[in-house]
């Protein structure tokens, strides 16, 4: 007879085909650790957070496990089969074929860091393609071999600019990221760094908040362009302050936006950061991604990570190598630029591909449909009684509404028709009055006028039965 199998169950900690460590292992590795049990070690995680354990049957044979998975597999509901309006970072847009078909290659797929230059010109050019890609987008003048992800990018250009300036404050604008700015205040605290965050007024950083911010300890401001409300924050004028107070400006961007929207290096910003996630990467259930980097020349010093160059060897053919590596397994560790140790090749090379293929034509074609449907749902949606845009402000491809019945209600019909409607701002800013019952909506090519259509009149019937709802209580009542 079988049972359920539970791993957090002391009396199910048995050799099992699907565990590959004996019990004796496992106990000899938690004693180790000091703890006495599997329960024990995972006892600081919240239980509500925790994965709960496969229902899975002991001595099943491998057809019948695989079966099983299969149809617990089948549950998922990815993206691809639903209407989706998901964005605030991660974003479904389409990946050209010729993306996996590169990065799939085993001479990229299996490779190595590129220490040994000799045997890997073709990973050492990539990043060198890959870091020339990031500089015309962005308008900077170096780029490093990329980050792990946008906002550990974010938070290493903070720790530059500190280096910089040799000042300590870190100062985040209201309407970033919030998972880029948890980060970054993260760091800031376990480097006994104070920092500051600057109000969003109507969806952008208040620039009058940000004068009195930037004081004489303000070593950077980190702002998003667009930000995570979609708003087109004015970048020139947040430069010429931060400048004026002898503070480095640093820009977290949609590489996508960048098609169309002036490059951040053209209106004053010192370090330029971001996620490649929207070029070539697919959403993937969050990860991994890349992060990138780029500065003006003058700040390639500090630049973390490393950086490929381009040079010729003793026969006069072009080559490439790894030219500065300010990194603690290259030089001592008080010196160094960052800890970090490698970079996320693979996924960056993603980003190359599809800016490749995509070339600046398309990527500037692929931002204006996804800026035009975006504004074409805004003014769909806007129509609806009752429903209105929370910031009156210009906008790329993403764009708050304000509904007048409760967020959480709405988004949990529209999921149960197929539609993924948004994402509730309450939950990350919850100090905003204004964004109380807003959601989120982003738009991209991978939304046709049909969706958009569909979208709009699927919230109209959920507000309709909404307020149908509301009346006959009302008449109840009297």
């Amino acid at each position: 007879m079988t049972k359920d199998f539970d791993p957090t169950h002391e009396s199910d900690m048995l050799p099992f085909p699907y565990l590959p460590a004996t019990q004796a292992e496992r106990d000899l590795m938690l004693k180790e650790i000091g703890v006495r049990t599997f329960e024990d070690l995972i006892s600081h995680i919240p239980a509500e957070v925790r994965a709960k354990a496969l229902d899975l049957k002991i001595g099943l044979s491998e057809i019948e496990l695989t079966k099983e998975l299969s149809r617990m597999a089948s549950k998922n509901k990815p993206t691809s089969q639903q209407s989706s309006f998901l964005g605030g970072g991660s974003y479904r847009r389409f990946v050209p074929a010729v993306v996996p078909a590169v990065v799939s290659r085993s001479e990229f797929s299996t490779a190595y860091t590129p220490y040994q230059p000799e045997v890997s010109q073709g990973s050492l050019q990539a990043i060198y393609e890959f870091q020339t890609a990031i500089c015309l987008i962005t308008g900077m003048d170096v780029a490093n071999a990329s980050m792990y992800d946008g906002p550990t990018a974010m938070a290493e250009a903070c720790l530059m600019a500190v280096r910089l300036t040799n000042k300590k404050k870190i100062v985040l604008s209201g309407a970033l990221n919030p998972e880029y700015r948890m980060v970054g205040e993260t760091y800031a605290k376990s480097c006994d760094l104070p920092s500051a965050r600057v109000d969003a007024v109507n969806g952008a950083s208040q620039l009058s908040h940000l004068e009195k911010t930037l004081d004489a300890d303000c070593a950077c401001f980190v702002v998003q362009y667009p930000n995570y409300f979609g708003v087109i924050e004015p970048l020139q004028e947040i430069a010429d302050k931060v400048h004026a107070a002898g503070a480095m400006l640093i820009v977290v961007t949609d590489p996508v936006s960048l098609g169309l929207l002036k490059a951040p290096g053209d209106l004053g910003a010192d370090i330029v950061v971001g996620d490649a996630q929207s070029c070539g990467n697919s959403l993937a259930f969050g990860g991994p991604s890349a992060g990138y980097m780029g500065c003006r020349k003058d700040f390639i010093r500090q630049l973390p990570g490393r950086l490929a160059g381009m040079t010729v060897d003793n026969r006069g053919q072009t080559a490439f190598t790894l030219t500065l590596q300010t990194r603690e397994q290259h030089i001592r560790r008080a010196k160094a630029t960052s800890n970090i140790c490698t970079n996320q090749a693979l996924n960056a090379l993603a980003m190359l591909v599809y800016l490749t293929s995509m070339g600046p034509q398309g990527l500037r074609d692929l931002a204006n449909i996804s800026l035009q449907r975006a504004h074409y749902l805004a003014e769909k949606l806007t129509a609806i009684e009752g429903v209105k845009l929370t910031f009156d402000q210009p906008f790329f491809n993403e764009f708050a509404i304000t509904l007048p019945v409760p967020v959480s209600t709405v988004l949990a019909e529209l999921k149960a028709g197929g539609i993924l409607g948004g994402i509730e701002l309450s939950t990350h800013f919850k100090h905003m009055p204004e964004v109380q019952n807003s959601i989120l909506v982003a738009v991209t090519e991978m939304n046709p006028k049909e969706e958009l259509d569909q979208f709009a009149d699927a919230l109209a019937a959920v507000l309709a039965k909404g307020n149908a709802k509301t009346a006959q209580k009302k008449a109840l009542t009297v």
